[in-house]
């Protein structure tokens, strides 16, 4: 039954503590960062501890060998960094060779793959912002992948659904499919190899202890990145038809550096950088402040359509304008200025929606939109739609600790994507290589050595120098829309973490997806079952497509929140009962 709230009803209740709030997408992992707390870490400790369990038990949706973009809170400094965690494509690839050798088609497999990029994500940060040594950190890990967990219902529902995906390499089925049938929900679940290779990591990092703990971690890394584990991970990749070479791995180092923020009613609110869809949530929710939210109602229809209006404004720009910084000319600054956005909010008809996606602005010059763009949906023409599938994977997990610390980590890349176990590893490629274009000039389009535009993207949130929020939605194109849902919930609507997260959920799919081949619905909004028929009814009178999903629609699930009182300390974490996300603290 659900617990009652004071404004509504609730399924689980409301976690609290003041010495540590983990909130992740397993409560296995959750638990794994609480112990890391309760043994004297900070909030990078446990958030690793937390990243690494995932890995073992959200293997589906993310890898030790894939993604962890990272947003941290760094209370003694008062200072927000980010850490990519995100690989680059290797240096043999480009839109010329995808062109003359896969016919301009992305073909997927391990030809999409980038570096290793969530490795170099937990050693990073746990070298430079932890106390911890690889070894205590990833000792949850280990025991979840070789003395086993239960298998519970969402993975399971994953092996079942896409058992051909899991069969289709020997290396995969044996460790996904043993005995050859995916496993039950109860039975125990082993990844003895990737135990080993955990393992092994953390005895190089012992051995070397007597040198410091960054020299010890510094070895631990090496041997994923230029010793005999690099080594295994490129002679697979190569026999498999692959483009990663032994100098792509040496070469490589995730990137540490201020985030995007923009400033919505006195809270600072941040995310990742413009080498993934980062800026796009703070840009919709800068557009947004010039309204009444509030005296909306919330889920209200005129709410979800100028909500949806905003995210579409936001992921126009992205389309035009976002990719990798280090080979693209990103206009940030200017994209999320306030002269800038006050002009595109503009485009907000409060009763008619963009047929399509409505056309980007022009941030250099200050203009609404491009040239010669229309400037109403009365004047845009409807456009064509892309097959292709629009749903996403990827985890999500969130930390503070009693300092006011934040790990905020969106870990991805798991085997669901279709790629090999690297034999006697454990462990899958990156392939996030797919959220890249084929298109010459797109900012996002293939190059050698550049990141494509991740999806996954964490957030939090400070306010006159005292942390109060981390959070994070899972879904590729649906993370963005979803993680401001989540903080429109908390700040506008008053619902507490729990409730924020149980609050159905709508998404646009207005714009051209990320992941090849840009899957693009002109004009469709889906809705959860929750919201009701008369509002589904007066959105169509708006111009929308309505779609309904299930009531509880566990295509986009797995978003957890943490907020904190500046005043008590108190710390609340709410997560996702669509699946198996847990909040947990003390």
């Amino acid at each position: 039954m659900p617990v009652k709230g004071t404004t509504l009803t609730s399924y689980r209740p409301l976690m609290q503590g003041v010495n540590g709030m983990v909130a992740a997408s397993h409560p296995s992992a959750a638990m794994a960062g609480l112990e890391v707390l309760k043994r004297g870490g900070n909030a990078i400790d446990a958030g690793v501890a937390v990243g690494l369990a995932l890995n073992v038990v959200h293997v589906d949706d993310c890898s030790f060998l894939g993604v962890a973009p990272t947003v941290i809170y760094l209370a003694d400094r008062d200072e927000v960094v980010t850490v990519d965690g995100l690989g680059v494509w290797p240096r043999a690839a480009s839109v010329e060779y995808f062109h003359k050798h896969h016919g301009g088609r992305m073909p997927g497999g391990v030809m999409s793959s980038l570096t290793p990029a969530a490795a170099d994500s937990w050693m990073t940060s746990l070298s430079r912002f932890g106390t911890m040594t690889f070894g205590e950190v990833a000792s949850a890990a280990i025991d979840l992948a070789g003395n086993g967990f239960p298998m519970f219902r969402y993975l399971a529902g994953r092996f079942e659904t896409a058992y051909d995906q899991y069969n289709a390499y020997p290396s995969t089925a044996e460790v996904y499919l043993p005995g050859g049938r995916a496993p039950k929900q109860g039975e125990m679940f082993y990844q003895k190899d990737l135990a080993k290779t955990l393992s092994k990591l953390a005895d190089i990092e012992a051995s070397n202890a007597g040198k410091g703990r960054e020299t010890a971690l510094k070895a631990a890394r090496d041997h994923i990145y230029t010793g005999e584990l690099a080594r295994k991970i490129v002679s697979y990749n190569q026999e498999m038809g692959g483009l990663l070479a032994e100098d792509d791995l040496a070469q490589y180092h995730v990137q540490v550096g201020p985030g995007v923020t923009v400033n919505y009613k006195g809270y600072d609110v941040y995310s990742t950088g413009p080498w993934g869809q980062g800026p796009t949530f703070p840009q919709a929710l800068k557009i947004l402040e010039g309204f009444d939210l509030e005296s909306m109602g919330h889920n209200s229809a005129q709410y979800i359509h100028t909500v949806s209006q905003a995210l579409n404004l936001a992921f126009a720009d992205r389309e035009q304008y976002v990719g990798d910084p280090d080979f693209v000319d990103v206009p940030i600054n200017e994209m999320l200025s306030e002269a800038y956005l006050s002009k595109r909010r503009a485009l907000i008809d409060p009763d008619l929606a963009w047929p399509g996606t409505p056309p980007a602005g022009d941030p250099r010059n200050g203009r609404v939109t491009v040239d010669g763009a229309p400037q109403s949906p009365h004047d845009a023409a409807t456009s064509a739609g892309v097959a292709g599938e629009t749903a996403g994977g990827t985890s999500y997990f969130a930390v503070i600790d009693r300092d006011g610390n934040i790990f905020s980590c969106t870990p991805s890349e798991g085997t669901k994507n279709g790629g090999p176990i690297i034999p006697g590893t454990g462990l899958a490629f990156s392939l996030r290589g797919t959220q890249s274009k084929l298109t010459e000039g797109h900012p996002a389009a293939v190059a050698g050595g550049k990141r494509p535009r991740l999806t996954p993207a964490p957030a939090l949130v400070v306010r006159d120098g005292e942390p109060v929020m981390a959070l994070g939605a899972h879904g590729g194109d649906h993370i963005p829309q979803g993680t401001l849902q989540l903080l429109l919930n908390v700040l506008e609507f008053g619902r507490d973490s729990q409730e924020a997260v149980e609050e159905p959920r709508f998404y646009s799919y207005n714009f051209p997806g990320s992941s090849w081949a840009s899957p693009y619905s002109p004009g469709m909004l889906r809705l959860e079952g929750r919201i009701s028929d008369d509002v589904a009814e007066q959105l169509r009178q708006k111009g929308h497509t309505i779609e309904q999903y299930p009531e509880w629609w566990e295509g986009s699930a797995l978003y957890c929140v943490i907020t904190r009182n500046p005043e008590t300390g108190v710390l609340q974490g709410g997560a996702d009962p669509r699946c198996e996300a847990y909040a947990i603290g003390y």
